[in-house]
């Protein structure tokens, strides 16, 4: 038995192909697809948000000082003349951010390996370009999905069988997250 299915695809394309419907079955949280695609898609979701639990609280807080570019009412930059050159001015500002742990550095690249960026646009098509913004799927596993799950052991997908294609007969199933 193999270890897992071909899907009818060159393992470049089956690994784009999972790739796609993984990080859309994490972003949206349900999908359509077909049955034999569905199983395969669980394998790979189920492991990462396995990591995501386990890596989940993996990090300590640190307090750090961040030079920030000071700026005026209307948003821009504050210039002033040092040496007859225009030099930006900066504040120093203290942050607080999250410092990683080695092992929860490795799940963040883990996941990485697998999500493709998303970019979430604007429903009305104005100010698509400025309105845009990117998606951080890794914050969304350790910050929503892994608290949902932190009490589950597993099975954190469910495949529904829907029925048969109309086109060609395929076995559609719906994978969602429990």
């Amino acid at each position: 038995m193999a270890e897992y299915r071909k899907l009818g695809r060159t393992s470049s394309q089956r690994k784009a192909l999972l790739r796609n419907q993984v990080t859309n079955l994490l972003y949206y949280g349900k999908i359509t697809t077909t049955t034999t695609k569905a199983k395969e898609i669980r394998r790979e979701a189920e492991k990462l948000i396995t990591l995501a639990i386990k890596e989940k609280d993996n990090y300590e807080t640190v307090t750090v000082t961040v030079k920030v570019p000071r700026k005026d009412k209307n948003g821009k930059r504050v210039k002033e003349v040092v040496d007859g050159k225009k030099v930006t001015v900066y504040d120093e500002v203290e942050k607080t951010i999250k410092k990683d742990s080695a092992s929860r550095l490795n799940a963040r690249r883990e996941m990485l390996r697998v999500f493709y960026p998303i970019t979430e646009v604007p429903a009305d098509g104005v100010k698509v370009r400025s309105l845009s913004k990117k998606v951080d799927m890794v914050a969304k596993m350790f910050d929503e999905i892994a608290p949902k799950y932190e009490n589950r052991k597993g099975g954190y997908t469910r495949i529904v069988k829907v029925g048969p294609r109309k086109g060609d007969g395929a076995e559609v199933a719906i994978i969602e997250l429990v």
